[in-house]
């Protein structure tokens, strides 16, 4: 799916027009775009979809913009946390914000996506030296929301009974709402479900050299240093490892230079046999990230409490979701 040239970049009028679009959809402002009855905080709730932000991590690095993108304007290669802190406050708060929180969020991210511009330091995949790249592209924007999707989605399903074909179509047809946060016009967007499965697939499937998505050097360092854990005194653990590499296409886990022999398989799969059993005997209240129980304080008219700041500050690096009310502070 490449879309036109006329809409190949999102614009700051492109973007406000969709923005002005989610202002006038119908519903309490408080809730934001989503609510407490949406799939959408069902799964994103979990602090189990984190299994699978390594994967999502490494999805993206494999697109070569985004690997650029990362390599020349970001600290992703000695603080892997604090650009996981920078992504998630973002999403979080589209995700668990009011309406007011969740659009100056996105306004954040497109002007933080309009300052990265620049070309390939070398060749890579289909894309030529020198090609050049800009985080406001719509292909790789697409690309970017798809990964976070589909491994939220994976994650979940690995841990807890597995979404139904209507409550994933529900689930998809509610991250339009995000991928317009994200500046992605809906005629870039697969239509459904199966229509997204299809595009990832292609996405995944593609053999080089005519593949989007391939791994050169930069990708590959940004891809370990995501998985050591670097900037932080947390190291993922060898099962970590293995159950990302397993979520990878093989041709993909070649590129990152990731082992997936006997001992990671067995690890991957002993890994998938008891994370369910262990996850569901968690108290749901402790298996809910702070952003959702931010939310669910801010419903009761109430300022989140210290266990949901120190929840916040874990997963985003800050105790509050942006642009709180200032009557709140």
């Amino acid at each position: 799916m490449r879309p036109s040239e006329a809409t190949r970049y999102v614009t700051r009028d492109a973007s406000e027009d969709l923005l002005a679009e989610l202002a006038q959809l119908p519903g309490d402002p408080r809730l934001g775009f989503f609510g407490p009855d949406s799939i959408t905080w069902q799964v994103n709730r979990e602090a189990a979809v984190f299994l699978g932000a390594g994967r999502a991590a490494l999805l993206q690095l494999a697109h070569p913009w985004v690997a650029a993108s990362l390599a020349h304007h970001s600290h992703l290669l000695h603080d892997a946390i604090g650009r996981f802190h920078s992504t998630f406050r973002v999403i979080y708060t589209m995700l668990f914000g009011t309406r007011a929180q969740a659009l100056a969020a996105a306004r954040q991210l497109f002007g933080r996506h309009a300052a990265i511009t620049g070309q390939l330091p070398a060749a890579v995949g289909r894309h030529p030296l020198g090609a050049h790249y800009q985080a406001n592209e719509v292909a790789a924007l697409l690309w970017v929301h798809a990964t976070l999707l589909l491994s939220a989605v994976d994650a979940y399903n690995l841990v807890l009974p597995p979404l139904t074909p209507a409550q994933r179509e529900q689930y998809y047809a509610e991250s339009k709402r995000m991928a317009a946060l994200f500046g992605i016009p809906s005629t870039a967007l697969p239509p459904d479900w199966n229509a997204f499965a299809h595009y990832t697939a292609s996405m995944l499937e593609a053999a080089l050299p005519d593949a989007l998505l391939a791994v050169d050097p930069a990708a590959r360092a940004l891809g370990q240093s995501v998985l050591s854990g670097v900037g932080t005194r947390i190291r993922p653990p060898l099962w970590y490892h293995a159950l990302t590499a397993s979520w990878l296409p093989s041709r993909l886990r070649a590129e990152f230079d990731l082992p997936f022999g006997p001992t990671e398989q067995r690890r991957a799969e002993t890994a998938a046999r008891w994370l369910p059993r262990l996850y569901r005997a968690v108290p749901r209240s402790l298996r809910s990230v702070g952003p959702f129980h931010e939310a669910h304080a801010r419903l009761r008219n109430h300022l989140p409490g210290p266990l949901t700041r120190r929840s916040n500050q874990f997963w985003m690096g800050q105790p509050r979701l942006l642009y709180p009310n200032l009557a709140d502070l």
